[in-house]
């Protein structure tokens, strides 16, 4: 009998911590105010029941006007014919702010089945009332007050839209944020068209923005607005030089007043509103990029902008030999982590390798950049027994912090490979079974063939074939000689080089692009075509890539006697691919195209010139 009541006991413990795990308590309230504007301070009670609440008397920079208020919300779901239901109590207090600057709003207590339970605490921001504001009436608020929109105008100040630059001044790679930012003291009706610039020169990723973001008060020039960010996105700028960030547009309907005014039965002069219908434009930005710099930059530099940290591994350093071993380079911090290139692993030449692995972890958007841990694995085999030394690994890396070059490397890697065990038993095809056939066993390859015969009375010395070894060796050093110093002329003229070379540079690059087209890697095909364009019209024109624009690339190939439509080509191709790698998606009928198009230009490009120098 004690056994039951025990076990009883225990059940009821048990359901009661159930269901105290499921009540939750929590506070809410506006992040930011205005002095004198009235905000509601709620604190929410999910899954239990009670109204013993309780809250400081006082909350340092607000008046306590009224409250508690209480409602009480019941839901219910039925699915797969489970049954829950869920219950949720708003304890809410309207708060004046009485003064500026910031303020925590104070955690409350309540107590449930006999059981106590805090909220947390938040912090809120109130701000100066705008200069000109008129006493706030009851139910207006204050940052509506000073809007001067009227008979259907939006007032440039009541209403616009910034592109709000992290820096404007970056290196090559350096992360900068820009976000567009949208301000309004008007009601909203309707949201239009909202097209965002291109970003021209800049590798981009996107913040995922809350999808149940609210608009907050932001002071901005003295004078309280509505704001929320629109787009947010990261930029790596990929090329050195002044590029200008076009506007952005935003299409919104307001509401105005039409500088009517009525009354009511009760005497008051109400003004009536309207529509208008505004587009909202950012001002051009221009962000300075320059060259990282070349003092002190490494041979191995791998084009990583940021701050790194580096953590070399590897599975095992005493194995047997065809045991598949792992060293793995953890690359952790923020900067271009998408950017940066393998490191370099200097394997001995008697070891099997394969191409890494690389695997991106944890991944975030941060106004430093790319935050996260990129991986990368190379794997490989020692088929044959042995010591062996993989030297050093280096990560070189460009420290924003410091504005320097940095360069972190593993130690050596001393391998020791035991004979494999199996080796004896299955003799396979690959070089280390032969290696060790040839060396460790007394056993030789059979040469196996027809025989052939030689007269013992044949002389080598004086005959015809003999005569040939001397004279063709001399014949070909002549010829190479001559060769030799036409190429030596011609290469001390760098930039005839890189005009005749032009064509091959880029058609490597071409072949490359069609390679990621045909297994549908957008961003790398896209970035190989831009690659191929630029690099070809600078190699071309003799312009460095920095230098190259679209006036100058047309007023340059006009020169080369290329024609409109060349020249239309090239634009168009230069446009389509920046848009593209920025686009959602696009249809592989339209990569197809733009390769097309690609190869064509610089066929004709190359066909115009053979005519000219004719």
């Amino acid at each position: 009998m004690k056994k039951f009541w025990f076990l009883f006991i225990l059940l009821l413990i048990s359901v009661s911590k159930i269901y105290a795990d499921d009540i939750s308590f929590v506070i809410h309230a506006p992040a930011s105010t205005v002095k004198g504007a009235r905000i509601q301070l709620q604190y929410i009670l999910r899954g239990g029941n009670s109204s013993d609440i309780q809250i400081p008397n006082e909350i340092k920079g607000f008046d306590i006007l009224f409250g508690p208020s209480v409602s009480q919300v019941y839901s219910s779901s039925n699915i797969n014919g489970t049954v829950s239901s869920e219950s949720n109590i708003t304890f809410t207090y309207v708060l004046m702010a009485n003064a500026e600057g910031t303020f925590t709003l104070p955690a409350a207590t309540i107590k449930v089945n006999g059981r106590s339970y805090k909220s947390g605490t938040t912090q809120i921001k109130v701000m100066p009332p705008d200069k000109n504001s008129q006493p706030q009436q009851p139910g207006q608020s204050p940052q509506m007050i000073t809007q001067s929109s009227t008979g259907g105008n939006v007032d440039p100040n009541d209403a616009f839209v910034r592109a709000i630059f992290s820096k404007t001044k970056v290196k090559e790679q350096e992360a900068v944020v820009v976000t567009f930012r949208f301000y309004t003291v008007l009601n909203i009706r309707d949201v239009g068209k909202i097209q965002f610039p291109e970003f021209e020169g800049f590798m981009t990723e996107d913040f995922d923005l809350p999808t149940n973001r609210q608009l907050s008060v932001e002071r901005y020039n003295g004078r309280n607005y509505m704001a929320i960010d629109v787009k947010k996105t990261l930029l790596f700028p990929q090329r050195s030089g002044k590029i200008t960030i076009p506007s952005g547009t935003m299409d919104i309907v307001f509401e105005v007043s039409s500088g009517r005014k009525v009354r009511t039965p009760f005497g008051q002069s109400l003004d009536v509103m309207t529509e208008a219908k505004k587009t909202l434009r950012t001002a051009p930005v221009t962000v300075d990029i320059s060259p990282l710099p070349l003092e002190g930059k490494p041979a191995n530099f791998s084009g990583a902008v940021g701050s790194f940290n580096f953590t070399p591994s590897i599975s095992a350093q005493k194995m047997k030999a065809n045991d598949a071993v792992t060293i793995k380079l953890d690359i952790s911090g923020a900067g271009n982590l998408k950017l940066i290139k393998n490191p370099e692993v200097k394997f001995p030449k008697d070891i099997e390798t394969y191409d890494p692995q690389v695997k991106n972890n944890d991944f975030r958007l941060t106004e430093n950049g790319l935050s996260g841990t990129k991986t990368i694995e190379y794997m490989f085999i020692p088929r044959y027994p042995g010591k062996f030394t993989i030297p050093p690994i280096e990560f070189s890396y460009f420290d924003t912090r410091t504005n320097t070059y940095k360069t972190v490397s593993s130690p050596s890697y001393e391998l020791d490979v035991d004979k494999d065990p199996n080796a004896g038993k299955n003799v396979s095809t690959s070089y280390s079974n032969q290696r060790e056939l040839e060396i460790d066993q007394d056993i030789r390859y059979i040469k196996t063939g027809d025989y052939s015969f030689r007269n013992p009375n044949d002389f080598f010395v004086g005959s015809l074939p003999y005569a040939l070894c001397y004279l063709i060796p001399l014949i070909l050093f002549i010829a190479f000689f001559i060769i030799y110093r036409k190429q030596i002329k011609a290469n001390s003229d760098i930039a005839l080089m890189r005009t005749k070379k032009a064509n091959k540079v880029a058609t490597k690059r071409l072949k490359l692009a069609k390679q990621y087209l045909l297994t549908h890697k957008k961003d790398s095909f896209y970035e190989e075509i831009l690659r191929a364009v630029w690099g070809y019209l600078s190699d071309k024109l003799t312009i460095p890539v920095a230098e190259l624009n679209r006036e100058n690339i047309e007023a340059e190939l006009r020169k080369y006697g290329a024609g409109d439509d060349i020249v239309g080509t090239f634009i168009n191709i230069l446009d389509t691919g920046e848009f593209a790698r920025y686009a959602p998606s696009e249809s592989g009928d339209a990569m197809d195209n733009l390769y097309n198009d690609t190869v064509d230009a610089i066929g004709k490009m190359e066909s115009t010139i053979k005519k000219i120098k004719q």
